[in-house]
């Protein structure tokens, strides 16, 4: 499942990740005199948020791909990013108060242990949240149209695609048992605006993610079919695709 490629990345998930972290940073509020920390920072949609809105020295950020790592400290020099997981990291006790994760829960390895280290970090009284896609069938997730035309052919695939918290109520639960009290639910939608069908298509074959991984591994035949019917699903011309995610937020 490659993630590692930050350009990739960034053309296939950070059109729909972009909008979601003004919603998501509204909604945890931040504020400026925090200080912050963004956990699975990828390539740094949600990174530059938070130093539009508390300044550089006030943010860090912490991301396992080495790649990832490289081009957000290019993308904003002199801030203080580390290779690290979520399970692991590497920042100490009640350093921050406000870490967060957008979309990375559904990748952790361990996401009790991710969940309880980010409390581990935050100040007494600060706030750790999460933010995941809604995976639920029939959601309105950035890639809801692919698994419904996937699902036409291949639904063992799509079955197989469930990650934690992806339906609702379960980053909620995850949250309480990583210990995390006074939680709090919510479902976050951003508005996504589409140039046309192939705008939307052509991410999807650069391999990045399941959805790209499974694109990768199909025939030329098979590529073209599940992509006219992904089509079919679509509008016609350029749209505004609203996309929905589950959101947790906790006080330590």
């Amino acid at each position: 499942m490659a993630f590692n490629a930050a350009d990739s990345y960034d053309r296939f998930m950070g059109r729909f990740s972009r909008p979601l972290t003004q919603v998501f940073a509204d909604r945890t509020g931040v504020r400026a005199g925090q200080r912050a920390l963004d956990v699975g920072c990828g390539p740094g949609a949600l990174t530059e948020v938070l130093i539009e809105r508390l300044a550089l020295d006030h943010v860090e950020a912490v991301d396992p791909s080495p790649p990832f790592v490289a081009a957000i400290a290019e993308r904003f020099p002199g801030l203080s990013v580390r290779e690290g997981t979520a399970e692991h990291l590497p920042h100490a006790d009640a350093s921050f108060d406000v870490t967060l994760a957008q979309l990375v829960v559904h990748f952790m390895a361990d996401p009790v242990s991710g969940l309880r280290q980010m409390g581990r970090v935050t100040r007494p009284g600060g706030t750790v949240a999460a933010a995941v896609w809604d995976l639920t069938p029939g959601a309105r997730g950035p890639v809801s149209p692919f698994q419904t035309a996937v699902a036409e052919g291949d639904p063992t695939w799509v079955a197989s695609q469930t990650r934690p918290g992806g339906a609702r109520g379960e980053l909620g639960e995850l949250f309480r048992s990583a210990g995390l009290r006074q939680v709090e639910e919510s479902v976050l939608t951003a508005e996504v605006p589409i140039a046309s069908f192939e705008d939307w298509w052509e991410p999807f074959l650069l391999g990045i993610g399941p959805a790209g991984d499974y694109v990768a591994g199909l025939d030329e035949r098979a590529r073209h079919e599940l992509r006219e019917r992904t089509r079919r699903l679509l509008p016609d011309g350029a749209f505004t695709m609203p996309v929905d995610a589950w959101c947790a937020v906790a006080t330590v």
